[in-house]
């Protein structure tokens, strides 16, 4: 038998955790849903900010963009940190920076101030995401246990996502946008008390030393790709995104190859070579992508197109997302006895039939039925994230479990930008193509109601009357024409990931996969 085959043998045969194991699992569930219900809630409070700091056009968008922008460049960092000084200390760390910035952030006096918060946030949660997930690797052992914890873990991510819209709506509704900040610190406050009583620290065992210029590299690459997707969602593809592209896979090249050559890299590249762990990484990014792609057009579907409120859209949503649920939590004791190369494909079948639910009928859509092609949607993403999230982990060894958590948390925060960039640039795209104007509406009302679908939905309700019903008549059918495209295009990329996951997930190593984890965790010890 191989030292990896005995290393799976020991990890489906380690300890089971008691109550101290699931309560542990708690505490590290409250930043999972801060960061979810942060990534959705800004926006709500976004023209609230607009009114009172006056903001410009650009400022605005890096009040958005500042966050996602310095975490993941930073992610890889931080998962390599702790693994080298210690999970639990990097996630305390984390917790309390990211509850004293956003505490900040709620009383900013500026818009420079509350870009500058945004960032600070986005350095501590860096701290806190891949902490997380391989400090879930370190406490559940067993493997049918860690199924069930990853499941929770996953879900959590899925039910931030539905609360995010509602608990905007709520606190809006009561309270100043500050509130969204403020919000951090009862979530976190629990965190810090408990996490030294019931977390065990855990760190890599031999982390070697800290090789700076492989920092700088990993950032010089995340940064500049990661702001091209959003300039090319927002601004549409100029000179300036290639440049950026080119730009970050530069570094790229230079940053993987420098991992190479050190003896104890920053993040070791080998793990690539590893078709689980590789397979489960695109099946993450894609499902991500196809996931906040569907969101992205829906959101606007229901508010500016039927006519929902904002809270009464997210509570249209949340059927999807206890679906989602659900199906991660259930896929775990299957995932015992069937093979993740049919388990996944099967789950992303549902994804797929829920697209095309929406394709076949996106011109006369109403609320019920993309509630419930939501619902299949969430099925297969919720499947797919569990198994995929377990390989990441289980194929990567044990000491380099920040590493593999930090990869995993840079796939899911790609997957968003390229959601919105993806599948919101087709859409812009095709609704600007289709859109037909009636007479007499001309100059930069024209050119609003070309631009977005908002803008239309705007200029009519100046315009009033008969003209503005034909102009929102007229933009809904140009939306909803562009839905169709969209959805198929979807459709494409969850079938794409099915066919990647049938391809490539295996629940037992191949021989070069033995080969390559026995490289990493060391010479055969009988």
């Amino acid at each position: 038998m191989t030292l990896t085959e005995e290393l799976r043998v020991a990890d489906a045969q380690g300890r089971k955790v008691g109550w101290r194991g699931w309560a542990a699992l708690v505490v590290l569930m409250l930043p999972v849903l801060l960061v979810a219900v942060d990534n959705t809630v800004l926006s709500f409070a976004l023209p609230d900010i607009a009114r009172d700091l006056g903001p410009s056009s650009a400022e605005q968008l890096w009040i958005i963009d500042a966050y996602p922008l310095v975490l993941a460049g930073l992610l890889v960092t931080m998962g390599t940190l702790g693994d080298r000084f210690g999970r639990r200390r990097m996630l305390l760390i984390g917790a309390s920076g990211f509850a004293a910035i956003s505490a900040l952030a709620a009383f900013a006096p500026s818009a420079g101030w509350l870009i500058a918060a945004r960032a600070g946030m986005g350095v501590f949660g860096a701290m806190l995401m891949p902490s997380t997930l391989s400090l879930l690797r370190s406490i559940f052992t067993h493997r049918d246990q860690r199924r069930l914890a990853i499941a929770v873990w996953a879900a959590m991510f899925s039910a931030g996502a539905a609360l995010g819209p509602i608990v905007g709506g709520i606190l809006l509704e009561h309270f100043s946008w500050g509130s969204v900040f403020l919000m951090a610190v009862p979530v976190l406050v629990p965190l810090l008390v408990f996490a030294p009583l019931l977390l065990p620290e855990s760190r890599d065992p031999h982390p070697g030393r800290i090789d700076p210029l492989s920092i700088v590299l990993s950032m010089a690459t995340m940064v500049p790709i990661v702001f091209a997707i959003k300039e090319a969602a927002v601004h549409g593809f100029g000179v300036t995104v290639p440049l950026l592209v080119v730009f970050g896979l530069g570094f790229g090249v230079l940053f993987v190859r420098r991992q190479l050559r050190l003896e104890t890299p920053m993040l070791d590249m080998r793990l690539f070579s590893l078709g689980s762990f590789t397979g489960a990484l695109l099946v993450n990014l894609l499902s991500v992508i196809a996931l906040v792609g569907f969101l992205f057009f829906v959101a606007q579907h229901l508010q500016l197109i039927v006519g929902l409120t904002p809270m009464d859209a997210g509570l249209a949503l949340v059927p999807g997302m206890v679906a989602m649920i659900i199906a991660g939590l259930a896929v775990v004791p299957v995932a015992q006895r069937v093979d993740a190369r049919i388990v996944v494909p099967v789950g992303l079948a549902f994804s797929t039939a829920g697209y095309v639910m929406v394709a076949l009928s996106a011109t006369d859509a109403d609320l019920t039925l993309l509630i419930w092609a939501f619902v299949l949607l969430g099925i297969g993403i919720g499947a797919a994230e569990t198994v995929s999230n377990d390989l990441i982990l289980s194929s990567a060894p044990p000491q380099k479990a920040g590493a593999a958590s930090a990869v995993s948390e840079t796939a899911y925060e790609l997957g968003a930008v390229l959601g919105t960039a993806v599948l919101g640039g087709i859409l812009t795209s095709l609704f600007r193509t289709g859109m037909v104007l009636p007479e007499g509406i001309t100059g930069s009302l024209a050119g609003a109601a070309r631009e977005t679908l908002a803008g239309a939905m705007n200029v009519a309700d100046q315009l009033g009357g008969a003209v503005g019903d034909q102009l929102r008549a007229a933009a809904a059918h140009a939306f909803d024409s562009g839905v169709v495209v969209t959805a198929l295009v979807g459709a494409g990329l969850v079938v794409i990931a099915a066919v990647i996951a049938a391809t490539t997930l295996r629940t037992t190593p191949t021989n070069e996969e033995s080969d390559v984890a026995r490289h990493q965790t060391g010479p055969d010890p009988r």
